[in-house]
């Protein structure tokens, strides 16, 4: 007998940490679950507080042997570096390591690449690695040429052969707006449809892994796909809910996460227009999101990130908190107006939840 399961590829992860503000805890559990979402297998972490950047490396010099001499008798396949890099940067950690180099960016993109099911997914997700790609291509084709393209980063509908030469590129990144802008125009009309007939639009929106698709099925009784995964869906779903006779869309969008890629902010904006026309926006949070010891609440930060982005976008103020697994919260906070417990789980609040629904639609 014999295991046919592919083997995982070995990573390490590097956190870099540039403000004070930044909880290491918070940044590393993240990293890693994001890496363990693209079936990485991580075998240790690095980290280091930056202050003065180092151009060519983010990381200074002496951070750079110690993880050379961990990686001497602990070979790994890619190495993951929580942060943004340059094509330059890039290059430079993986003389450096002998291994290929990911960033946080590519390490999302390659989630989303293999997320992407719909036709509108895979030309945003293919728009994004475009745009990402495109001022590292030399870089890129040099590390891949060294250390391989196949793997993290480098697979899924949005994968790019390293020979195309930068200005068929170009047009490729300008035939996908143009795809996209045509679904956009058709989600227009839809939506002036919907206008037409008076049918309100609820946006169910947070962070990734918050429970949003969950809470949609236990509202509507659906059975849309669920996964403890970060971005376990990427296509927008709609379902309808009736309330007292009365028709609701409410949709389900792509999850946030802090430092989204500017990529995949512009690429998804189509998506991300869901909840900027919604007449109601539910932003769900998991307050089980703490550090193992529950001193820190993870959960706080995600939350920011999320009403950054709704700002950013132009959603309406009209908001209300879900904080959902209420069925896993052992001390539960006094609540503001605006927020509410529910258990997509337990069904435990569902019944309040469409009330205050039904008074600020």
């Amino acid at each position: 007998m014999y295991s046919t399961e592919k083997e995982k590829q070995k990573a390490i992860v590097i956190v870099v940490l540039t403000k004070k503000s930044d909880s290491k805890a918070r940044k590393l559990d993240e990293v890693i679950r994001l890496a363990e979402t693209t079936d990485l297998e991580v075998v240790e972490s690095f980290s280091q507080n930056v202050k003065d950047f180092n151009k060519g490396t983010v990381i200074g010099t002496g951070k750079i042997e110690e993880i050379k001499d961990f990686l001497k008798s602990n070979p790994v396949d890619v190495v993951v570096v929580d942060f943004k890099l340059t094509g330059s940067q890039i290059k430079n950690l993986s003389s450096a390591f002998e291994t290929r180099v990911v960033d946080r960016v590519g390490l999302i993109l390659d989630i989303f690449a293999k997320r992407a099911t719909t036709n509108e997914a895979k030309l945003q997700v293919k728009l994004a690695q475009n745009i990402y790609l495109l001022p590292k291509l030399r870089e890129v084709q040099e590390t891949s040429n060294k250390y391989g393209g196949a793997g993290v980063g480098m697979r899924g509908p949005g994968e790019t052969k390293l020979e195309l030469d930068r200005r068929r590129l170009e047009k490729e990144i300008d035939f996908l707006k143009k795809e996209i802008s045509k679904i956009k125009t058709q989600r227009q009309v839809s939506r002036r449809s919907r206008e037409k007939s008076d049918v309100k639009l609820v946006a169910l929106v947070g962070y990734t892994n918050a429970g949003k698709s969950s809470l949609l099925n236990a509202l509507t009784k659906e059975k849309i796909y669920v996964e403890d995964k970060y971005f376990a869906t990427l296509d927008t779903t709609s379902r309808k809910l009736f309330l007292d006779g009365k028709q609701i869309v409410l949709t389900d969008t792509v999850g946030f996460i802090s430092e989204l890629p500017h990529e995949l902010v512009d690429s998804f904006a189509s998506t991300l227009e869901e909840a900027k026309q919604a007449d109601l926006v539910l932003h769900v949070v998991d307050p089980t999101a703490t550090s193992k010891n529950g001193e820190e609440l993870y959960y706080e930060e995600s939350m920011r990130v999320t009403e950054s982005v709704l700002d950013e976008i132009g959603a309406t103020k009209n908001r209300l908190v879900v904080y959902n697994k209420c069925d896993l919260v052992e001390n539960r906070k006094n609540l503001n107006s605006n927020e509410i417990y529910v258990s997509a789980k337990t069904k435990e609040g569902l019944e309040q939840l469409k009330e205050r629904i039904k008074n600020m639609i």
